[in-house]
């Protein structure tokens, strides 16, 4: 029959079709419109079905089939309504839905590929549990989309392949080809798939491990490693490694200990070496150990000379790869507050009678010392030079003396110090700062005695640092914790005019603790409350009530002292958390030197305050990889 629909409303176009081809239909009551379905040469009734669903496409609609009624409605809606029954059925521009278990590549990867290929109102999502794909279109795209994941889900060209390695060493030859194949411009160096490889080198079988997708790439790594595994033509079979971590001198130690079985020479630390020259052995066994070879250390170059049989130095080239690695670095923060309140009161009453010309005493009470007493204030008074101590005076003269003096005093002192010493040391490294004075300490004495004629009289006198001194040694283990032995001490000088000597206050702490990485940790500290009362009173005259303060002098002093000590380390393993770090304290002080610029004057010149430039770091080194320290 032909078909001749032009401007046609959808639901009379279904109605015809449906008496066509026998098909039951179900309108949604959103599907409106009209349609145009024109065909030159009759068609068989069964593809009127089919022209039929191409057409409602064209118009934004989608058919489902669901218990023999054929469901149209809204492309968006119609993914919703698909029954089970029909998931792998239908043909055509109808809507089915088909699950892809995938053997060899990765669901989710797989999803950016084959989402543009897919109508936008329907959906392509990957479960990762079962490494699956769930796609829902229309029946004709969807086998395109199974050729498709078909030709992708295949197995990798090449399984990782080893390669055995006669003469040469396989450490070595794995970091030749490797530079080689990366520095040469070739298309691996970018970020093609196909072209990237992974080459190893198995130290136990003295063999290169190689995984690659592309077997031109391969064939050129076998072809290299076949042309560089030759005998060297050198007597002696000698090779030098350069170390990019350790130190030479201390590596070329350990590893003519292990070779000659001797533990106790591990601990000996090995003569530095004059810069340009190679490490002196200090004996013919360090020189020549029991395993066979000789091992030397060149400090200016810092590398190591080694002169062994093919097997020992593939041995030793693995353990030097083990041993030269990044050590971790520790940056330490201690966190010392003291918070101090010191309150101290005075009252009292002195008497003082004096006759005739005022050089005759009667009688009185003296209390206290210096300016606080009576006699000496009246003296100083007398020579009109009064040194009245600070505080609350009242004294009544008689004649050209101070015969009765009240005196009340009250003091508050509050004090509240934070200090945050830090440092960066490497791992298994001991720091150590201070922060203070160096203090001279007279430690003897010769003078002249009699009539003896002897040398000039002189001192001796050693110097101390007083301060703070901070020295800790750091000890980061594989989980991420830091052992720490820690010195911290705290000093200060309280007298300089002693006869004996200088007085200091010192306040010490010597631990080993053991903190999780970032965490803040308590090392100690003291809490000190002390109440002191002097009471100066005339006997029994100074105990009647109320009358009684007028025969005593009282001093009450309290001191409350809190005193802790926090530790906080972070463990830096990368360049980018250094850096980060570096960048936040390099910040922070350049912002306190901006608040310290002097204001400008008109009648003063200028004198702008010397300030850090800014700090420029790598692109590849953001801040905020830095641990979250906490600027005092």
């Amino acid at each position: 029959m032909s078909l001749n629909f032009v401007n046609a409303d959808i639901a009379e176009v279904v109605k015809a079709i449906s008496l066509i081809t026998g098909h039951n239909f179900l309108l949604d009551p959103r599907v409106k419109g009209t349609i145009n379905i024109i065909s030159s040469t009759p068609v068989h009734a069964s593809l009127a079905y089919d022209i039929l669903l191409s057409a409602l496409r064209m118009q934004g609609f989608a058919a489902v089939e669901s218990g023999g009624i054929t469901k149209v409605m809204p492309e968006a809606d119609a993914k919703l309504n698909i029954s089970s029954a029909s998931d792998y059925k239908g043909s055509g521009d109808k809507l089915v839905t088909r699950i892809f278990v995938l053997k060899y590549e990765s669901a989710v990867q797989l999803v950016p590929v084959l989402r543009p290929l897919i109508a936008p109102n329907n959906i392509v999502v990957a479960y990762p549990n079962n490494n699956t794909l769930v796609v829902t279109d229309y029946a004709s795209n969807l086998k395109r989309i199974e050729q498709i994941v078909y030709a992708i889900d295949q197995p990798n060209a090449e399984a990782p392949v080893m390669i055995p390695i006669k003469r040469a060493s396989a450490m070595d030859l794995a970091q030749t080809i490797s530079r080689l194949m990366q520095d040469s411009g070739m298309p691996g160096s970018s970020g093609d798939v196909s072209q990237r490889f992974v080459l190893l080198a198995d130290a136990r079988t003295n063999s290169l491990l190689v995984r690659t997708d592309n077997p031109a790439r391969l064939a050129r790594v076998r072809e290299l490693a076949e042309k560089l595994d030759t005998d060297t033509g050198t007597p002696g079979n000698m090779h030098v490694i350069y170390l990019k971590n350790a130190d030479a001198v201390k590596m070329a130690q350990t590893l003519r200990s292990v070779l000659s079985g001797d533990t106790s020479a591990a601990a000996v630390p090995a003569p530095v070496a004059s810069p340009g020259a190679p490490a002196n052995l200090s004996s013919s066994a360090a020189a020549a150990p029991a395993g066979g070879g000789m091992i030397q250390a060149d400090a200016a170059s810092n590398a190591l000379i080694i002169t062994a049989p093919s097997a020992v130095y593939n041995n030793l080239r693995a353990v030097v790869e083990l041993l030269d690695v990044r050590r971790a670095q520790v940056f330490v923060e201690a966190l010392i507050a003291e918070v101090t309140a010191d309150k101290a009161a005075e009252f009292g009453v002195q008497w003082q009678g004096l006759g005739g010309n005022g050089t005759v005493v009667a009688g009185g009470t003296n209390f206290g010392a210096g300016s606080n007493n009576i006699i000496n204030l009246g003296a100083s008074i007398a020579n009109k030079a009064p040194a009245l101590a600070p505080g609350f005076n009242i004294g009544v003269l008689r004649g050209a003396n101070l015969a009765v003096l009240a005196r009340a005093l009250e003091t508050d002192v509050n004090a509240n110090i934070l200090s945050t010493p830090n440092l960066l040391t490497l791992d298994n490294e001991e720091a150590k700062i201070v922060v203070g004075q160096n203090v001279p300490f007279i430690t003897g004495s010769y003078a002249q005695t009699g009539a003896n004629v002897t040398a000039s009289p002189f001192q001796t006198i050693e110097r101390k640092d007083v301060g703070l001194t901070l020295r800790i040694k750091p000890q980061v283990s594989e989980r991420g914790t830091v052992k720490l032995q820690i010195y911290q001490e705290v000093s200060s000088v309280q007298d300089l005019n002693n006869a004996a000597g200088v007085i200091t206050n010192k306040r010490t702490l010597e631990t080993n603790v053991m903190v999780d990485d970032g965490q803040i940790v308590v090392l100690g500290g003291l809490i000190q409350d002390s109440v002191n009362n002097t009471a100066n009173k005339v006997p029994i005259l100074g105990d009647i009530p109320l009358i009684g303060g007028l025969f005593r002098y009282e001093t009450r002093h309290r001191t409350k002292t809190n005193l802790m000590v926090f530790i906080r380390p972070y463990v830096l393993r990368t360049e980018q958390a250094y850096q980060g770090l570096t960048q936040d304290r390099y910040e922070y002080l350049r912002g306190e030197q901006q608040h310290s610029q002097l204001p400008e004057r008109v009648i003063l010149p200028e004198m702008p305050a010397p300030q850090f430039p800014p700090l420029s770091m790598k692109q590849d080194a953001p801040a905020a990889s830095a641990p979250a320290v906490a600027t005092p």
